[in-house]
This record gives structure tokens, C-alpha cells and sequence, in this order.
């Protein structure tokens, strides 16, 4: 079955039999994610119903507690060990972790407010002015949570992986001082993990239909937040809602944009889309989310199959696309203060290295080949190679550098020091330096023009 959203040039009832066999797909996911082949637990009330218990939220706390009542219900593996060695010259404490999946602590997010839901509602006269249209948020088939977020993430190191081809994409983040990998064959089914990281409560963020990854930090304000999917599109782009607010939230963005909270706005952190192998290399002890979720879900297959195809439209995007480029040219997309600016993916790989300039900062933006697209193949490892991106500022302790590539190295000319694609120093005289990331997104073109409509292009 021909699962891709119909081209610009197909007559219009061949679209509609093609957005509408997507719409089939969402609501396969839906129904694979609300099932009972899951190990979820009961819960009480629906989101956007006021007859929702404290049950269905987050457990409230500013402490490390167990996850959230929510997640589906998974027996947890042994917990990490912590082993402190005592020497005449140190003290060190090592971390032991187990080789089954564990969960880790969790920072509680806040109960549920049990006002007025923009779920149920988006047009409540209580709300403060929404920020987009209302009318133009449209449903994108499951209902709230109908693809399931991962309350209670469980871990594996990285060297203990096994389901893992080196060429499959992973979301590269780091907080603080704390690097995780979360796999996209995972993302593509639950698209938000609430999780913590460097001691920071996180939801990281993934949307198939606009093809973005995005990281947001949980706090705001003396609120701690989490977020689940709210089965909406805006410009064809996931929104989220929160759960103590039932407030809509805009995934590309980070805006609250419809709701109580309308006008909030969350604090990002930088998200690479890199290969496996190329995490691995370099972060052999990281923590890596793991398929044992507690969910039956075919991780690796991609339910997407060929909806990167750039002659393709955009599914439930409404009015037209910006036409400088192709609706799903994939593009890199920087933001800095108020001026922004897409390149193409076809312009970035012939070069490799590309150095900008945006609001006055310099900036390296990098390709690598090597990493699968997991929107092209149905299994997501056989994807074609659109290899993986990096942003950093081009700066080591006051020194500006400037760099080439061979392919697999990025080199800067003035030490001769080789660097990954992650903007870590691998060997040469700045081993061990890591390069300041600076935020961008590997996304479809339709999304950037959509809520960046004043964005300069680099092609």
C-alpha cells in the first residue's frame, strides 16, 4: 500500500486518496498505542475532562521520586550501583550500572491545575489571547496520548545495545555535564520522552510530519511540567499539551500557544540528529533509551514509509507553502535573537563545512555522511544516506578556528586537532575540547518557512 501524502501534481481526488491513507496510518499508531497488547496500567479520566484524578498526572514533588503514575506499568530492572574507592591519594565514586534496562530518578512533575483545558476547549473566554489562530490547530487523528509518551524512560548503556544498526539516527543531547541518546526507531512511536538529565527535567521531542527534533526544559516558573501529545497539528507540526494546564503547546516553537499558559515559553537545548556508530564512538558509558519501553511496539520499522519523497505534499498542512524552495526540502534551521536562516541539505553536503554569519556570531555549521533518513525506507536501518548535521561557535578558550573536512573528520586549520561530527575533539592537540553547540534543526523546508516566514536561505 502506497502510504505517501499525494504529490503537488496529482489531481485532487488522487491527494485526497493519498492523505487519506496517512490518516489511516495515524490512526493505526493510535490504535497500536492505545491497545491492549501494552503492559498500561488503568487510569482514571481522560485529558481534557474534568472528571480526571490525580491519577492520571504526574506524581507531585520537588524531589527525585518514582516515575510518573501515568507511564505504562514495567518492572523495573536493578538500580544503579554507586561504588566509592578510598585511596591515600583520592576518593573516587563510579557508577555501575546494570546490563538490563533500569529507570533512573525522576524529577516529579506538579499535579494537574483542573481548570480550564484547551483540549477541551480552545476557545475558552478564560484563556489569555492565543497566539495562533485556534481554528487552524486540526486534529491529526489519535486522541490525547493516543501516541503514547514515555513517562518512565528505561536505559541501557550504550555498550550493552543491541538492537542498534551504526548507520540508524539517535538524538544526541547533553545537559550539564550528562550525555544521552534517545533512537529515533523509538521517537517515530511515542514522539515525547519526559525524562531527566544532568539534573534537569527534560522532554525530549520528536515529530515524523515535520521532521524535527527539539529538547525543552520542564521548569517554568516554581511549575514543573510534562508534557504528552495532545493527537493535534499545527502547520503540520506536533503540539503538545501540558498536563498540569491542559495548555496547547507548539512543538517547533516551544510557545504555549493556546491555553492558560498562552505566551509562555519553554527554554531549549541544543538536539543533534547523529548516527549511531558516531555516538558510540565517543560516548561508549552514555545512558541510551531502550526499546523496552512497555509497549508492543515493531521499533525499527518506520510507519512513514517514503514521506520524505521531496515531490510530496506536506500532510494537513494548511494554506499554501512557501515557494522558494520545495514544501519537504530538507533544510538546516538556525535561530539566533530575531534573525534566522535555512540551508539546504543538497548545499551543506557538497560543501561539508559552511561558516555563517547570524546576528552578528559566527557559526560552523557541519555534515557528515553516514546516517539513514528514517522516513524513506519501512525499515527505518535501509533508509538512504542523508548523513547528520552540527552548529557550533567556532571558538576553543578565545582562540576562533576554522575548519575542513575529509569526510569523517572535521579539521581545524590552525592546530591540525580532528573533531566529530558532535564537536568533541577526538585527537590532535585540543583532545578532549568540546565545542559550544549552538541550536539548530534538521527539518523540512514547508515547517522552517511555516513559523520562521522571514528566514534567509543558503542553497
Amino acid at each position: 500500500m502506497d502510504l505517501t501524502p499525494g504529490s503537488p501534481t496529482l489531481p485532487a481526488n488522487a491527494r485526497r486518496i493519498k492523505v487519506g491513507s496517512l490518516l489511516l496510518v495515524m490512526a493505526v499508531i493510535a490504535t497500536a498505542c492505545t491497545s491492549t497488547d501494552s503492559t498500561d496500567s488503568a487510569v482514571s479520566g481522560t485529558p481534557g475532562s474534568t472528571a480526571t484524578t490525580a491519577a492520571a498526572a504526574p506524581t507531585s514533588g520537588a524531589t527525585p521520586t518514582a516515575a510518573p503514575s501515568t507511564s505504562p506499568a514495567v518492572t523495573t530492572g536493578a538500580a544503579p550501583n554507586t561504588t566509592t574507592t578510598a585511596t591515600d591519594a583520592d576518593v573516587a565514586t563510579t557508577t555501575v550500572y546494570p546490563t538490563e534496562p533500569f529507570e533512573v530518578e525522576q524529577i516529579a512533575a506538579d499535579l494537574p491545575d483542573f481548570g480550564p483545558s484547551a483540549i477541551a476547549n480552545k476557545f475558552d473566554a478564560a484563556f489569555p489571547p492565543a497566539l495562533v489562530d485556534p481554528n487552524r490547530i486540526r486534529s491529526g487523528g489519535p486522541p490525547p496520548d493516543g501516541i503514547p509518551p514515555l513517562d518512565a524512560p528505561r536505559f541501557v548503556t550504550a555498550e550493552n545495545v543491541d538492537f542498534l544498526n551504526l548507520n540508524e539516527p539517535v538524538l544526541a543531547l547533553r545537559v550539564g555535564d550528562e550525555s544521552r541518546a534517545y533512537p529515533v526507531q523509538i521517537l517515530t512511536w511515542h514522539e515525547i520522552v519526559n525524562d531527566t538529565v544532568g539534573g534537569i527535567p527534560v522532554s525530549v521531542t520528536y515529530c515524523p510530519l515535520c521532521n524535527t527534533a527539539v529538547a525543552y526544559d520542564r521548569r517554568l516558573g516554581d511549575r514543573i511540567l510534562s508534557f504528552g501529545t495532545s493527537g493535534m497539528l499545527y502547520n503540520s507540526a506536533l503540539v503538545m499539551y501540558d498536563r498540569q494546564t491542559e495548555s496547547l503547546w507548539s512543538h517547533f516553537t516551544g510557545e504555549a500557544i493556546v491555553g492558560l499558559l498562552a505566551g509562555e515559553q519553554a527554554t531549549t537545548y541544543p538536539v543533534s540528529t547523529v548516527a549511531w556508530g558516531d555516538w558510540l564512538a565517543t560516548n561508549p558509558d552514555s545512558l541510551v533509551l531502550s526499546t523496552d519501553t512497555g509497549w508492543a511496539r515493531d521499533y525499527g520499522r518506520n510507519p512513514y514509509p517514503g514521506y520524505d519523497d521531496v515531490d510530496t505534499i506536506p500532510f494537513l498542512f494548511d494554506g499554501d507553502t512557501d515557494g522558494r524552495l520545495l514544501a519537504k526540502e530538507r533544510v538546516i534551521g538556525i535561530r539566533r535573537d530575531n534573525d534566522s536562516v535555512a540551508i539546504t541539505l543538497e548545499n551543506l553536503t557538497g560543501e561539508g563545512v559552511l561558516d555563517i554569519e547570524l546576528a552578528g556570531q559566527q557559526i560552523s555549521v557541519w555534515h557528515r555522511p553516514g546516517t539513514t533518513s528514517a522516513l524513506d525506507d519501512i525499515t527505518l536501518a535501509n533508509g538512504r544516506d542523508i548523513g547528520s548535521t552540527g552548529a557550533f561557535l567556532p571558538v576553543i578558550d578565545g582562540q576562533n578556528l576554522h575548519f575542513t573536512t575529509d569526510g569523517e573528520w572535521f579539521i581545524d586549520k590552525e592546530t591540525q586537532t580532528r573533531w566529530n561530527v558532535l564537536g568533541e575533539a577526538v585527537s590532535g592537540e585540543l583532545k578532549g575540547s568540546r565545542l559550544t553547540a549552538v541550536e539548530h534543526v534538521d527539518t523540512f523546508w514547508f515547517a522552517w518557512a511555516a513559523f520562521r516566514p522571514d528566514t534567509q536561505i543558503i542553497s
